[in-house]
């Protein structure tokens, strides 16, 4: 017997209700009214009448359960053993019985509609449901669920409401379960939190009850299918060329960079962009909590974090992995972002050998940056004095790169700084690059990124790289 055979005679939900009585047939007659408004009134009341019938919105009852039934009715036809990896004839077959099913329900929809109910039903068993089109989305950076009647998008650097929702918190669960398996992590009440990452990369966030009030939350950071390069970020007006050569030159003389901004700002993007001006030849080992660099060199490996188990064991931190690097013999240490005591070690890095490094780490400015570094290091518990922290900072950072996502949306690098040392209790920085904004046009932020005129005093650096830059890059000699 066929598979199409073997669907069982379903209830017709969406044949016609029998005539007469109930709500459907329009009222006799009024007093006063004539036989044109008459007939208009009947035929309002047909029109919504059919409307309860045939949903034509996804937030209907009868929408909802029109998909609940069929989608429940495909994965009881289904076969148990299909390789569901092999998602085109999976599809094939789902599109099979799909038709099959809606000609037994009687049920007739406009073809629209129905290419929708398909693909919210291929999305359920194949993918991760009503995320799927938002995944599909290249202008879409990120995806937040606050609950299940919730989701909003991010395109441009701009936060509004997107045209999904799921049915309740189980739903979204069932999508984060389908999330965070695979990955051997879990979330449930007794770790209601947790951070995964998709098979394209992007980053994702789950907080669930009784942590959120509001219902699971899930926050996707997402990947562009295509990496951004130098040239989009300069297109994008988020860095001039001055800048770009200025940093290509650091990262090949080994300088220690950190780059810093705020949630959202573009700091793993520029890292991406800049990591790829490490030599080919050099050793890289990258440390995060969820892999997101996207490194094209031949020689890179990558440790990821682990949270405990269910019996609160297993824990790998960031911190037990940078110790851990330098026993693997690193040209280049890149840290995905520093967040506590691993600051400690990474500086133990940067001053023993391993030149070159770079992290990133949240702050509002190169200031806030040094200040931050200080107390993460304070969280190690090594009970150093402050001025031998700063001592520790001032010879291993050589520059911050702080880039900041700007009222309109934009992101922008507005300001590249030195670190040139101590005076007395007190670290000293010096900005190279800085981010001047002139006005505001048309909603756009308008301004320029400018060398400040200082020349650095790591020059000597470049020089013995072989590097040469002109006087003009740093707004030497300029009019």
């Amino acid at each position: 017997m066929s598979l199409l055979n073997r669907i069982q005679k379903g209830g017709g939900a969406g044949s016609t209700p029998p005539s007469g009585g109930g709500g459907d047939n329009p009222p006799p007659s009024q007093g006063g009214m004539s036989s044109s408004e008459e007939s208009r009134l009947a035929a309002i009341r047909a029109q919504r009448a059919t409307q309860s019938r045939v949903p034509g919105r996804s937030g209907d009852t009868a929408y909802i359960d029109l998909k609940t039934r069929v989608q429940t009715r495909l994965l009881q036809e289904l076969d148990q053993a299909m390789d569901l990896t092999r998602k085109a004839e999976v599809r094939a077959h789902i599109q099979e019985l799909f038709n099959a099913i809606l000609a037994e329900e009687s049920m007739v929809l406009a073809r629209t509609e129905k290419e929708r109910l398909f693909e919210q039903i291929v999305a359920e068993i194949l993918g991760f449901g009503p995320l799927e089109p938002l995944l599909a989305d290249d202008s879409i950076t990120e995806i937040m669920v606050n609950g299940p009647k919730n989701v909003f998008i991010e395109r441009k650097g701009l936060i509004t409401r997107a045209n999904v929702a799921f049915e309740d918190d189980d739903h979204v669960l069932r999508i984060l379960d389908r999330i965070v398996a695979p990955l051997g992590r879990r979330i449930d009440e007794a770790s209601p939190m947790v951070d995964a990452r998709l098979p394209d990369g992007s980053r994702v966030n789950a907080v669930i009850r009784p942590v959120s009030l509001v219902g699971p939350t899930i926050t996707i950071r997402k990947f562009f299918k295509r990496p951004l390069t130098v040239e989009d970020l300069i297109r994008n007006g988020s860095i001039s060329k001055e800048m770009i050569e200025f940093l290509r030159a650091c990262i090949i003389a080994r300088l220690n960079i950190i780059i810093s901004g705020g949630t959202g700002s573009g700091k793993t993007t520029l890292l991406n962009v800049l990591s790829g001006y490490i030599p080919n030849d050099e050793r890289i080992v990258t440390i995060e909590n969820a892999a997101e660099l996207q490194l094209r060199q031949e020689h890179v490996v990558t440790l990821e974090s682990r949270p405990p188990n269910i019996e609160g064991r297993g824990e790998i931190t960031i911190q037990d992995l940078v110790v851990n690097s330098l026993r693997m013999r690193p040209d280049r240490i890149v840290v995905g972002e520093c967040r506590s005591g691993e600051a400690l070690d990474m500086l133990q890095a940067m001053n023993t050998g391993h030149d070159g490094s770079l992290t990133t780490l949240h702050s509002n400015s190169p200031r806030d940056t040094i200040a931050r570094l200080e107390t993460m290091c304070q969280m190690a518990k090594a009970n150093l004095p402050t001025r031998a922290i700063r001592e520790q900072i001032a010879s291993a950072i050589d520059l911050v790169v702080h880039q900041e996502r700007l009222r309109d949306g934009s992101r922008k690098v507005v300001k590249i700084t030195e670190v040139q040392g101590m005076e007395g209790e007190m670290i000293t920085l010096s900005d190279i690059f800085e981010f001047e904004q002139t006005g505001v046009e048309g909603g756009k932020i308008v301004g320029r990124i400018r060398p400040t005129g200082i020349r650095p005093k790591f020059t000597d650096r470049f020089e013995a790289a072989g590097i040469y830059l002109p006087p003009s890059v740093f707004g030497v000699g300029r009019i």
